[in-house]
């Protein structure tokens, strides 16, 4: 059968199955290949929330969603193209998503009857025969006896074969989008050194999926997405904890301050500790601590001695280090806490996503503690938003918020690296020792910011502590007008910030209009999608994103005045939209997803729409 090219200028694939499957390498090797090729892309993986959940459940289904293109790409997707299942739960789980006349590769062998008890159909209810997918293009392959008979020859268990059988697959999608096997290829061969016929095994079932695909009668459509018209320069692939590891780093390195890790793991911000243990060459020191509270405290003891502290966690343990953190405002130390958000409260959806812990940045500690708060759009913004954290915690001497999520943290997109020379400069202020003078550590510039006095430097002994402090002196003080006069001092300090951050800007859409829709976090890709949709037909909308919340920049309040309505899409029950309301006194119309998942490009736009002509 002669085969047909088509070109496309993006196509969405989900690839799903048993978290034993291999799916979430499956994805990552087509997105780092899709990468290499030049597509701009987005990805969004989706973990069961059990570590191992049962085998063959739609519980226990994992999920890789990518969005690749020769346009600019700026979500996941909402519904795919392609549906890559490898038993029956995955597809139960998934096939709402598929487009309408979208294609289904689907293992055979994941939907024997066990398979299918399994996944909760009924008795003698079998998808592959009752006509759920009439409608659909349908690829089905045994992919579990292709593999073994692909590795008849070979002395590895019928266990290890089974483990092969994602490549049989990323072989065959690797056909259908004529990509080349190299990347992948030497991934598999360095990721298995150690183990060369497992490599070897693993390499020919790769080249076995994508010659069945050359050679199969059923399927003979092939599909080429050009690379993407992107800016000159060297990009890689990027994940959000990956570009937010190295954001601190090069913060170190332009501050010319060692860096100091102290956190505790826990989903999903543990990849930061993982990254930055790599790089000790750079002046980075980690410590996985006992717990969350030792993890902030260590990092608090760093930034007393000179360094610059950071700490990450999650919603849960935030909620440990909350003491610690009013500790290292009252000290007025650099420190950088990052919180990658996941659903909750208390244990809640460890694996899932959310933006749940915004006022719990903003708000809370115990007594008048006000920090700093940033946040990240997208997975390679991770890295410019914690670089511009890690210099205001230095020039300003606070600890500062830096918020994540689990989208961002484990999407991923092409990402252009800047150069030393591209960024910033960070420039801590020590205090140093004046001959004759006493030392007064709470002395403050203009920006009401003291200096970094380093333990240990004769000259500049100081008292420190969570206690009150005395104005200028440092020392303890229960003056009830003192008292007064340092809450509003700190306050005024974080609120001068707005002063040396830039102003805000409009990222797409009309300066003035009908409806703003201002977004904070990883909403960026599907709200910006939804307005360029909307630009396009004829409406006046804009969209602004929000990077600094606490304090915000000086002109909110005017591009709010430019707009006859405000939306606010969260993912959340309405936290942003608080601080807006109060700050503005603009009746902001709430958008609320908190379903572990995020935003639909198409729900936002049909938000807009709903309340434009109102």
């Amino acid at each position: 059968m002669s085969t047909t090219s088509q070109e496309l200028d993006k196509v969405t694939i989900l690839f799903a199955g048993d978290s034993g499957d291999g799916i979430q390498l499956t994805g990552s090797q087509f997105s780092n290949t899709a990468a290499l090729y030049g597509n701009d892309l987005s990805t969004f993986p989706d973990f069961p929330a059990e570590i191992r959940a049962p085998i063959g459940t739609v519980a226990g289904v994992s999920g890789f969603q990518i969005n690749f293109g020769s346009t600019d790409i700026y979500t996941p997707g909402d519904d795919c193209d392609v549906l890559v299942v490898m038993n029956a739960a995955a597809l139960k789980k998934n096939l709402v998503r598929l487009k309408p006349r979208g294609s289904v590769v689907l293992n055979v062998a994941g939907f024997d009857r066990r398979n299918l008890n399994l996944a909760g159909y009924g008795e003698d209810v079998n998808p592959l025969t009752d006509g759920t997918l009439d409608d659909l293009n349908v690829v089905q392959m045994d992919v579990t006896k292709l593999t073994r008979d692909c590795l008849k020859e070979t002395d590895l268990s019928m266990k290890e074969k089974d483990r092969s059988k994602n490549m049989f697959v990323l072989g065959f999608v690797y056909w259908m989008y004529n990509r080349k096997l190299d990347a992948t290829i030497h991934f598999i061969e360095n990721k298995f050194i150690k183990y060369p016929n497992i490599a070897e095994s693993n390499v020919k079932v790769l080249k076995a999926g994508y010659a069945f695909g050359e050679t199969s009668e059923t399927f003979s459509n092939r599909f080429e997405v050009r690379p993407a018209q992107m800016p000159a320069g060297n990009y890689r692939n990027i994940m959000g904890n990956q570009a937010t590891a190295i954001g601190i780093i090069s913060a170190g390195r332009q501050s010319g301050l060692d860096i100091f890790y102290g956190g505790y793991p826990i989903t999903p911000a543990s990849d930061i500790l993982h990254e930055l243990s790599k790089h000790k060459n750079f002046g980075v020191r980690t410590f996985q601590a006992e717990d969350e509270i030792a993890g902030i405290c260590s990092a608090i003891g760093a930034s007393f001695g000179g360094h610059l502290g950071v700490t990450a966690s999650s919603g849960p343990g935030i909620a440990l280090k909350t003491e610690a953190m009013g500790l290292a405002m009252m000290l007025e130390l650099p420190l950088v806490i990052v919180n990658v958000q996941r659903g909750g409260p208390s244990t809640g959806l460890p694996t899932k996503t959310e933006q749940s812990d915004l006022l719990q940045a903003v708000y809370g500690r115990n007594g008048e503690a006000p920090i700093p708060v940033l946040a990240a759009r997208t997975p390679s913004d991770c890295f410019f938003t914690v670089y511009e954290a890690c210099r205001i915690a230095v020039e300003h001497m606070t600890p500062v918020f830096f918020m994540s999520d689990g989208y961002l943290a484990n999407g991923a997109e092409p990402w252009r690296y800047p150069s030393a020379d591209d960024l910033g400069p960070i420039s801590p202020v020590f205090a140093t020792p004046v001959e004759g003078e006493e030392f007064m550590p709470y002395r403050r510039d203009e920006k009401l910011v003291r200096d970094w006095p380093i333990p240990g430097t004769p000259g500049l002994e100081h008292r420190i502590g969570g206690l009150e402090k005395e104005d200028v002196s440092g020392n303890v003080s229960y003056d009830p007008d003192n008292h007064e006069h340092m809450v509003q001092t700190r306050q005024a300090k974080v609120d001068k910030i707005a002063d040396s951050i830039p102003l805000q800007e409009i990222d797409n859409g009309l300066p003035a209009g009908k409806v703003l829709v201002i977004g904070w976090g990883s909403t960026f890709g599907a709200i910006k999608t939804a307005v360029k949709e909307l630009i396009a037909e004829g409406y006046e909308v804009g969209h602004a994103h929000l990077r600094y919340i606490q304090p915000m920049p000086k002109n909110i309040g005017e591009i709010i005045g430019n707009y006859d309505k405000v939306l606010i899409p969260e993912m959340n029950n309405g936290q942003l939209i608080k601080l807006i309301r109060e700050k503005f006194l603009v009746d902001a119309i709430p958008l609320n997803k908190i379903k572990g998942m995020p935003f639909a490009a198409s729900e936002i736009k049909n938000k807009i729409a709903e309340i434009y002509g109102s």
